[in-house]
């Protein structure tokens, strides 16, 4: 049996300051679109200054998070806040999902282009001995993102809309909030489409939310399968070439591919947490 506490149990935060959860959607959009718009706009993504804003951008939602704790929980808030980040003592199957989910998803899409298209996709060019160091690697950086998206904002929008519809709203609002990368020329994302990538996130949030709520409300977890998405995207390749209007619909099959295969198994995930929050506390499994 492992360490698995009732789903709701995860999301249980003090009562925060009304227009907290506001205030933070706010000031961490207003962060990285500022800092990302200023590197579309007049600078170069491998320039210092530019590197320096797009750290800053992304990192926004945990510089927020922590701010805003501090503000209405004081320091003991905060480090309860940053202790999430190691909190991993859960059964080994869930590292091995966190690692690997994305890497199934991959392949199952290759597999189902196959069947459909009668011939593999592209593979991209990866070392796969390499690839687990560069997870290890990433994962803490992950950080600066999770304690913001899953440690902050997620308990507290499902204390409103329930662990299921908090994992959909979550991942509509993080997926809008790369909008500006689409527009850094010297970055991957620079032109590729901009609703399919928003598609393929939300499915990518319910993925984060479920695991979540299997490990304790732990951080580390999420944290290892953000990054193992970041480390695994060229293993079936599904960006676009010359693509330049980052508003179109206009993608690869790889791409609509995994946007279907995500959301399959997000259906599967949305009924779990479902099923789990309709439960009396007393026959939850702990």
């Amino acid at each position: 049996m492992d360490a698995r506490v009732p789903a709701t149990a995860a999301f249980e935060e003090p009562k925060a300051p009304a227009g907290s959860l506001l205030l933070f959607f706010l000031a961490t959009y207003a962060i990285m679109w500022v800092c990302f718009g200023t590197v579309a706009a007049a600078l170069s993504a491998q320039a210092p200054l530019g590197r320096a804003l797009i750290l800053l951008g992304t990192y926004s939602p945990s510089f927020v998070a922590l701010s805003l704790t501090l503000r209405s929980q004081g320091s003991d808030g905060v480090r309860n806040l940053l202790r999430r980040v190691i909190q991993g003592n859960v059964a080994p199957r869930w590292y091995l999902f966190a690692a690997g989910y994305m890497i199934a998803v991959k392949l199952l899409v290759a597999l189902v282009h196959r069947l459909a298209v009668g011939a593999w996709p592209r593979f991209g060019d990866v070392s796969w001995p390499l690839v687990p160091l560069a997870i290890a690697f990433s994962t803490p950086f992950q950080a600066g993102e999770e304690v913001g998206w899953r440690g902050y904002a997620l308990p507290r929008l499902a204390q409103r809309f329930g662990l299921a519809g908090a994992s959909i709203l979550l991942g509509v609002i993080w997926g809008l909030w790369h909008l500006p990368q689409f527009f850094i020329r010297d970055g991957g994302s620079y032109g590729q489409s901009f609703p399919v990538f928003v598609l393929t996130v939300i499915p990518l949030s319910v993925a984060i939310a479920w695991l979540y709520t299997r490990t304790n409300g732990g951080l580390l977890l999420p944290m290892l399968l953000h990054s193992a998405v970041n480390n695994t995207t060229d293993f079936v390749p599904a960006g676009m070439s010359g693509a330049e209007n980052p508003f179109t619909l206009h993608a690869t099959p790889v791409a609509w591919l995994t946007v279907a295969v995500l959301w399959v198994f997000a259906v599967w995930f949305l009924t779990s947490m479902a099923r789990s929050e309709s439960r009396p506390a007393q026959a939850r499994s702990v």
